[in-house]
Order: structure tokens, then sequence, then C-alpha cells
């Protein structure tokens, strides 16, 4: 398993990539080096929460949308994810989710 800190590091990267800025646009609205952006996605450095705000508002999300990084874990930790959402989960609603994911994964294999 990742430990967190390489998992917020991806989720940054990831949230940054998906919008098409660099990492020195990025450091650029935050006030700090390009250095510094590299060492938070590499998980080595830990930003304050002021700095996480602005990191947030830099990228146009939630400051709780920088923590869901769920889908970056590894195989098994994320299946073991997928499994406690299921079972927390009625059966009705088990069923729906199921017949969705039979669906995804056959468009995935039309592709």
């Amino acid at each position: 398993m990742k430990n967190i800190s390489d998992l917020f590091g991806a989720r940054i990267r990831e949230l940054r990539k998906s919008q098409g800025i660099t990492q020195e646009q990025l450091a650029d609205s935050l006030g700090i080096e390009q250095k510094h952006v590299s060492l938070i996605e590499r998980g080595k450095s830990y930003p304050s929460l002021d700095r996480l705000k602005k990191i947030a508002e830099a990228l146009h999300v939630e400051l709780p949308s920088l923590f869901e990084f769920t889908h970056l874990e590894d195989e098994d930790e994320r299946a073991k994810s997928i499994e406690e959402v299921l079972k927390g989960l009625d059966e009705e609603s088990q069923r729906q989710v199921f017949k969705i994911i039979k669906a995804i994964i056959k468009s995935f294999r039309n592709v």
C-alpha cells in the first residue's frame, strides 16, 4: 500500500495535469518555487492547511477533493475499498451497482 503522502502527491499531480497546468504555473499561483510543487507531488513535502486551501483554489476544486485518492491505491487496497462500499448497500442497490459495473466493463471491451 502506498503511504498517504505518496497518495496525496499523486492526487495533486492528477488534478494539476487534468487541468493542463504545469508545475511552474501551479507554483506561481501559490507563490512558491516549482521545486516545492515537485516535492509535494512526490510525497516529500507536506503542505500546511493554509497552503492546502491555496492548492484547492488554484486547482479549482473543493478542499476535501484533494484527499479523494482511493482510486490511486494499489489493486488489493482498491478491491478492499470497493468491497467495503458494496457491503454498505442494501441488496437492491447492490444489484443496481452490479448492472452498472457490467455495462461499464462491456463498454470498455467494445472500445
